[in-house]
């Protein structure tokens, strides 16, 4: 039996599937991702982009940060590829009981997934943080400068930014899912950011499959890996 063959006949045994995902689940939407050579990392800026998107700059130089956001991490426009559509149609099966996603991009949810954990938000969703009144992305993307509610507040993306906590109840609902998860399923992420990446440890089932171009700190306590294109594994399952 081939590794893919071991994991189709996985995916058909299980019913508390889990995904956890990271950048490389979108790039084969065309998002660029932030650590390969090419991602946002490796671009020269004024500042470094860890120091642009995080919350003591956004405090001190709003305006430079949401230049900055609209132009690099404001991804409208993309569409959900294979990865997204085969675990949506899971979900409809009852075959998967979360996705649990780093991305901030919505394409789970546009490719009809509905249980899905944002562990870093999502650029969907906009508050002012005077009057808390929601505005859509395309509000932010179209103001000039820093976008401002009608009764003057910044309206905010949701999006956690360095220096600021995960949301309590997402690490919560994602712990529990993966505790409880028959097979994990990890793509499409280096697994080298915490406390995201930690959550592979809650795992207590025999089916870790990790699925990503490059190694990871966790490929030896995997159960199966392949070191290749998400599109290449979820087309055939």
């Amino acid at each position: 039996m081939t590794k893919l063959e071991k994991l189709q006949k996985w995916v058909e045994e299980s019913e508390r599937i889990v995904f956890f995902g990271g950048a490389g689940v979108s790039t084969e939407s065309g998002i660029p991702d932030f650590r390969s050579v090419d991602g946002l990392y490796s671009q020269k800026f004024e500042y470094p982009p860890e120091t642009i998107i995080s919350h003591s700059f956004y405090e001190a130089r709003p305006e430079y940060f949401f230049n900055f956001y609209r132009e690099k991490m404001l991804p409208l426009g993309f569409e959900p590829n294979i990865t997204h559509r085969v675990l949506a149609r899971w979900e409809r099966e009852g075959k998967l009981s979360a996705v649990v996603t780093q991305n901030i991009d919505g394409l789970h949810q546009k490719a009809g997934s509905e249980k899905v954990l944002e562990l870093h938000g999502s650029v969907l969703r906009n508050y002012c943080v005077r009057c808390g009144k929601f505005h859509t992305a395309e509000f932010v993307r179209d103001s000039a400068g820093v976008p401002i509610c009608q009764c003057g507040g910044i309206v905010k993306p949701d999006v956690v930014l360095y220096e600021e906590p995960l949301k309590g109840h997402v690490i919560d609902a994602a712990v529990d899912a993966i505790y409880g998860a028959d097979l994990l399923i990890v793509a499409g992420t280096s697994l080298t950011v915490y406390p995201a990446a930690g959550l592979v440890n809650y795992y207590r089932g025999k089916r870790l499959v990790l699925i990503n171009r490059d190694k990871t700190p966790y490929d030896s306590r995997a159960d199966l890996v392949f070191h290749t294109s998400l599109g290449e594994i979820f087309s055939q399952l």
